[in-house]
């Protein structure tokens, strides 16, 4: 008897393959996106607070953060700026550990892309579109974007299977 495999069923295990190696550079796309997001939240921190030193630093401390987070918002009164200051941080401390570590991974990107977004508009009132566009504040709040409906996706894909 032939044991060799019909040409459908070799094209069935190619196809199964591809598939396979397909969901795999997803899955890796999505946690290097998550990742990038969550270490990007964090960075920011950590610069308010001084932990980095030497060239290319940001704000240096949470007084260089409060005048940034004026600029940003030049906008609003003055008596609001520490709140969006503690508010932003806060904000991006739970994201940026939340995102990292895969927690609510829907909500958490929704939040995520909220705040992004809050903070491209306020710096496009403030600076004109060319600043929020330079630093890819609308890009990263659409790749969370994305993360969250794949993580809608993923519910309703195992709530199937």
């Amino acid at each position: 008897m032939n044991q060799r495999p019909s040409a459908a069923s070799e094209s069935l295990l190619q196809s199964a393959a591809k598939r396979t190696h397909t969901a795999d550079w997803e899955r890796l796309g999505f946690l290097y996106a998550r990742i990038a997001l969550g270490a990007a939240f964090l960075s920011g921190i950590a610069d308010r607070f001084g932990l980095y030193w030497g060239r290319n630093v940001g704000y240096g401390n949470f007084d260089g953060f409060m005048q940034y987070t004026a600029k940003v918002n030049s906008f609003m009164p003055p008596a609001t700026i520490p709140f969006l200051a503690w508010a932003a941080t806060a904000g991006e401390l739970f994201f940026g550990i939340a995102l990292i570590l895969g927690i609510w991974p829907r909500w958490i990107a929704l939040g995520s892309a909220l705040l992004l977004a809050l903070f491209g508009i306020a710096m496009a009132i403030s600076f004109g579109i060319k600043s929020p566009l330079d630093y890819s504040v609308f890009s990263a709040s659409g790749a969370a974007i994305l993360l969250a409906l794949r993580a809608s996706g993923q519910n309703s894909r195992q709530s199937v299977e």
